[in-house]
Formats: C-alpha cells, sequence, structure tokens
C-alpha cells in the first residue's frame, strides 16, 4: 500500500477519533481505512493506536508517529499546493513600497503597461521615503536604491543610477564653485531628511580615499524631487541619483559641483521576502521591470 495514504488514513483516525468520522473524511469506506492503518502498524512493528468499542485513541509511540507523519502531511499539501500556484496566472493584490521620487518618475510611467499585460492582478503601490518591514507591514516587495541593509531579503538588480553632487550655474556665479571635498563646509549644502546616515554624505576621493561629510545643510528635505528644484533655483548644492537630475543636467539647468570626484555608481534592486517559493504575482511584476528597466542606466534615465 502507498506509504503517504497509510500516514493519511492514521493522522485522520487520530484527528477524527475513530474509523467511522475518518473514512467520511478521507471519503472512502471504513473497512478500507481499517486496513491502511493495520498495514503501516504492521510494517513499522508497532502498535499505534489503543482501540476499544467505544473509542479509539493512540499509544504513546502512536503519538509520536502522528506529530511527525502530521508535518509530513501538511508538507505534501503545501508541495501539492505550490506547484498549483506555480502552473496558475499571476493574480491578486500586489503591494508595493517605492521612494517617491522613483516611484512617481519611474514607476508610476510604466504600471499601466503592466496590469495590460496582468489584467488579474491588482497593484497597491505605497510611495514612502523610509525604510519600511516588509513581512511585518505586510508588503509583498520593494524597489530599494543603494546599498541593501536587510541581508535576509531576497534581491534582484533592476539596473544601476550614479550619485553626483550638482548646483545651478546661478550658485556657482554667486557662491563659486568647491575645487575639492575640504571646500564644500563653505558651501550651501541641501540634505535628504531620510538617509539613514542622517546628513552625511559618503564621497571618494581622487585618490580612492573614501571621505564623509558631516555639515548641516541650508535646507533639509525628505523628497529628491523637492531637493533637485531647489537646486534648480540656485539654493545650493545636493548629492542626488542620475535617474533624478538627469534632464535637468542635459537641459543645462545644474551642473556636476566637482567633476574630478570620481563617480558613485549604486544598484536599484526589487527585494522580497524570503523563502524558496516566489509568488506568482511578485515574479511578474519583478521579470516585468527587468525588461522594462533593460536600457535604462546611469546615463539613459
Amino acid at each position: 500500500m502507498d506509504r503517504l495514504t497509510e500516514m493519511e488514513a492514521f493522522a485522520t483516525v487520530v484527528d477524527q477519533g475513530g474509523f467511522t468520522d475518518a473514512a467520511k473524511k478521507m471519503g472512502i469506506s471504513k473497512s478500507a481505512v481499517s486496513k491502511h492503518v493495520s498495514s503501516l502498524e504492521a510494517r513499522l512493528g508497532a502498535r499505534l493506536l489503543n482501540r476499544t468499542t467505544r473509542r479509539v485513541s493512540p499509544t504513546e509511540i502512536g503519538l509520536a508517529y502522528y506529530d511527525r507523519a502530521r508535518r509530513v502531511l501538511n508538507d505534501a499539501g503545501e508541495a501539492d499546493a505550490l506547484v498549483t500556484s506555480m502552473q496558475s496566472a499571476p493574480s491578486g493584490l500586489l503591494r508595493i513600497s517605492v521612494a517617491t521620487d522613483f516611484g512617481v518618475n519611474h514607476l508610476s510611467p510604466v504600471l499601466g503597461e503592466f496590469l495590460a499585460e496582468f489584467p488579474d492582478i491588482t497593484v497597491n503601490m505605497v510611495l514612502n521615503n523610509r525604510y519600511v518591514e516588509l513581512i511585518s507591514e505586510g508588503f509583498d516587495m520593494a524597489v530599494r536604491i543603494g546599498e541593501l541593509e536587510d541581508s535576509t531579503l531576497r534581491a534582484r538588480k533592476l539596473t544601476e543610477t550614479t550619485k553626483r553632487m550638482i548646483a545651478s550655474p546661478s550658485y556657482f556665479q554667486k557662491f563659486g564653485r568647491p575645487q575639492r571635498i575640504d571646500d564644500l563646509n563653505e558651501h550651501k549644502l541641501l540634505h535628504y531628511s531620510n538617509q539613514s546616515s542622517g546628513n552625511v554624505w559618503k564621497l571618494t576621493a581622487p585618490s580612492g580615499e573614501k571621505r564623509q561629510v558631516r555639515t548641516a545643510g541650508w535646507l533639509t528635505v525628505n523628497d529628491g524631487q523637492s531637493l533637485l528644484n531647489a537646486c534648480i533655483a540656485g539654493l545650493g548644492i545636493a548629492y542626488l541619483p542620475s535617474y533624478l537630475y538627469n534632464e535637468a543636467m542635459e537641459a543645462g539647468l545644474v551642473e556636476d559641483a566637482i567633476p574630478d570626484l570620481p563617480i558613485e555608481t549604486q544598484g536599484i534592486y526589487a527585494v522580497y521576502p524570503p523563502g524558496r517559493f516566489t509568488q506568482p504575482k511578485v515574479r511578474a511584476f519583478i521579470d516585468f521591470l527587468v525588461h522594462s528597466f533593460a536600457e535604462k542606466g546611469p546615463q539613459t534615465w
């Protein structure tokens, strides 16, 4: 007899408290359930059930076997469900967390194409500029930029961006242009308030030395687009990613503050909870983003 069927029959008898109810639960005859259990006991060489005219209960050995058998049966059920799910069309609610500036400028414009391709998926995209806990806050995935802090999450790289210190030509005319990193102490800096490191810029000197600039900002705001607007208005120097400043730089509205410095490159990632199985809706959206951003990069935003 099939070993898994024997285990299922035994576990169902324990769950239901008897052979009659177990037979109804499994949709087979009472005698078939009895044969499965007897075959299991014979194969194991142990009595698993105490049988009386009034009730059926597991023996001490039977109770220990039940705990393991129930786990095996649950895993088998999950395995079956996994195969079914992986073959089904992506569907359901997809909750995404993404930084406001990236979401508005680059994710929102492509969502229509994704929803047209996967009509059974509904998207709830939450734009915020804080680090969210995916599992505890109920998100399926997030798009994150830069160094990944949580190593327990799974991640897939979508593309890259660069970061530069930029300001408007009018700012440089009024306050001069810094020639080296130390000169930044004398300039008006515009800071992003949601950085985990606070008002600290991590820069690389031409020599390759890693430097940190910790200077009070003339303006601090929690939105990258607002910082870019402040730059264009001549309010100071900001340290921003190319997906924000590229068009403004091509139009001559902003310039590189210290062109001789090495350009910092950051990855843009889709992150999602750990596990061997990725939900079809999550896998579909990540594949879509990889395709959508295939031609994007530091110089092509």
